[in-house]
């Protein structure tokens, strides 16, 4: 506590004391107030130097782009931090990396956004990634309580738990209305989802189980939107299918999550994203090995039978047809009519799936190649152009409503009774 306080005076010296003299100075010349402004203190690493830095003590390091409109408003934050903290002995090391001049090292410590500022502690092979906001008393907080005694952080961190993070242990349901301010700073796993959807359903109760997983791990909020009400948000974030899940960190998104979607590989995500390692039981390694197995087995049959079927190549296309009832989706990735139909077109390969029906939904991309014939052949004049073929017979082309109802309604004429 001791060097909690004495940090404390010294940021208050230093904010409070030139305030008069270089009010002055600037008014008696503005250069030589631009050059004090010009001075570094925060020492500059590269790939050379970065090793034997975190190997000789604690480092607090600022990966940045000069680009980078976040980066330029910490500059002077960042600098005066430095001032402070790089004197004799010190406690920390305030340093900087120019990710466009070093991009490999940057990679190596896991920087896919910028600022990214990480504590390297002295004998830890991890480093720490500072989530708070970016002022002097949250980072200088942070400093303090990731470098004193055990008993003391975890005083820190309790409390920290309480301020930053008042969503701990469940899922954040978000609107229109919430949805950018609580993504606009931080760490967010966000699942855009619609209620329809298996795979959604699938997922909900580990989502949930998740955000109770995480609630010592105050860093980040597991979130949901569901993209029927908000289409606009999920549009914005480019939502193609359902469940999409985006880790997005301070309002931007960094990366759609592609692993299976079991508790033990979705906490692993997390610690990877957010650098710290999270409590792990002997149960839960169990029980998720027997989840992803499952999960891996399921999704893998979902994504065979619950999704349009991308056909490619005249051999294909003529097996797909030869037998049953396939409804195929002629299109072309750019066309606006296409991108409309698309969510409508999954539901129904959905629902034709969960209704064991035996009809087969469909699409070809007509603007690949190996389409071009298939398309000729097809008469496919505009897009989309939507077919219907019953053992291998071409039918009229579908010219009704492209609601999900009307289509359902137009493959029902073809099966002979309601299994839709």
């Amino acid at each position: 506590m001791l060097a909690r306080s004495i940090l404390s005076v010294a940021v208050c010296g230093l904010l409070l004391s030139p305030l008069l003299p270089a009010t002055n100075a600037a008014k008696e010349e503005d250069s030589s107030a631009g050059k004090q402004a010009e001075k570094q203190f925060a020492v500059e690493l590269d790939p050379e130097t970065f090793d034997a830095a975190i190997a000789g003590g604690n480092v607090f390091v600022k990966f940045f782009a000069p680009w980078c409109g976040h980066c330029k408003r910490l500059q002077p934050l960042w600098e005066q931090l430095a001032e402070i903290m790089n004197v004799d002995e010190p406690k920390v090391i305030i340093a900087k990396v120019d990710c466009t001049k070093h991009q490999t090292l940057c990679a190596t410590h896991q920087v896919t956004g910028y600022p990214t500022l990480r504590l390297f502690k002295l004998g830890e092979q991890e480093s720490v990634k500072f989530k708070g906001t970016r002022d002097l008393p949250a980072i200088t907080d942070f400093i303090n309580q990731e470098l004193n005694t055990p008993a003391e952080a975890d005083l820190g961190e309790a409390k920290r738990e309480e301020v930053e993070n008042p969503n701990l242990g469940k899922v954040v349901d978000l609107t229109e209305d919430t949805f950018a301010k609580h993504v606009s700073s931080g760490n967010h796993f966000v699942k855009f989802f619609a209620p329809w959807c298996s795979h959604c359903q699938r997922l909900a109760p580990t989502w949930e189980e998740l955000a109770k997983e995480l609630v010592k791990e105050p860093g980040v909020t597991i979130s949901k939107i569901d993209c029927t009400q908000f289409r606009s948000i999920c549009q914005d974030f480019e939502v193609k299918g359902y469940p999409t899940l985006l880790w997005i960190e301070d309002g931007k998104k960094i990366e759609k999550y592609s692993g299976t979607r079991d508790l033990t590989t979705l906490k692993s995500y997390v610690e990877k994203m957010v650098g710290v390692p999270l409590e792990k039981t002997e149960d839960n390694v169990v029980e998720g090995e027997a989840a992803t197995k499952e999960a891996a087995a399921d999704e893998d049959a979902a994504k065979k039978s619950a999704s349009p079927q991308q056909l490619s190549g005249e051999a294909e296309f003529d097996e797909a047809i030869a037998e049953g009832v396939v409804f195929i989706k002629f299109y072309a990735p750019w066309c606006g009519h296409c991108q409309k139909l698309q969510p409508t077109w999954e539901q129904l390969a959905t629902e034709a799936y969960q209704a064991q029906s035996g009809v087969k939904i469909a699409k070809v991309d007509c603007t690949a190649p190996e389409n071009k014939q298939v398309c000729i052949d097809q008469q496919v004049e505009g897009y989309p152009t939507l077919f219907l073929y019953k053992n291998g017979q071409r039918q009229n082309e579908y010219e009704g409503s492209r609601s999900l109802p009307e289509l359902q309604a137009y493959l029902k004429k073809f099966l002979g009774h309601d299994e839709l």
